[in-house]
């Protein structure tokens, strides 16, 4: 591999991991808020936490992103439910903390050392996925999503 796509994957792996960090505590909830359940899949093994975020465009890729869940994680698919979740367009943004430090932990050049995903499956390349590729529309009552996560070392 040259070192050039060794750098574009370094800094697409950063960005994502910057990404990826254990959710804050949920904001209050909105009256007409709805549920938002994802089936997370790819789930290879039983340890730790799947959090989730659920972010805006102005806060994707970000870690500040308001609406959260987690749930242990179980070999195959681990569902999350966020709460409190009003009508609106958004991306998920998940990872499998398998260490429980809260983070993502990344290996040499930033690339995660554990899984991550996003909504849609949305494409991890050499950089991190686009907004326009991750996004959804919720309407504020009930929805399930499902995607991925990706194993990169």
């Amino acid at each position: 591999m040259s070192i050039k796509r060794i750098a574009a994957l370094a800094i697409a792996a950063l960005l994502t991991c910057a990404a990826t960090q254990a959710p804050k505590p949920a904001p209050a909830p909105v009256p007409d808020a709805g549920v938002l359940t994802l089936k997370v899949g790819n789930v290879t093994k039983a340890k730790g936490m799947v959090h989730v975020s659920i972010c805006s465009q102005k806060l994707f890729l970000k870690d500040d992103c308001p609406y959260t869940g987690s749930a242990p994680a179980k070999v195959g698919v681990t569902t999350v439910r966020v709460t409190g979740l009003p009508a609106g367009i958004y991306a998920a943004q998940v990872f499998q903390d398998e260490n429980g430090d809260g983070k993502v932990n990344q290996a040499l050049f930033g690339i995660p050392t554990e899984p991550v995903g996003f909504s849609n499956d949305a494409p991890i390349r050499m950089k991190p996925p686009k907004w326009q590729d991750a996004k959804f529309d919720f309407d504020g009552r009930s929805k399930t999503i499902s995607l991925n996560l990706r194993h990169f070392l």
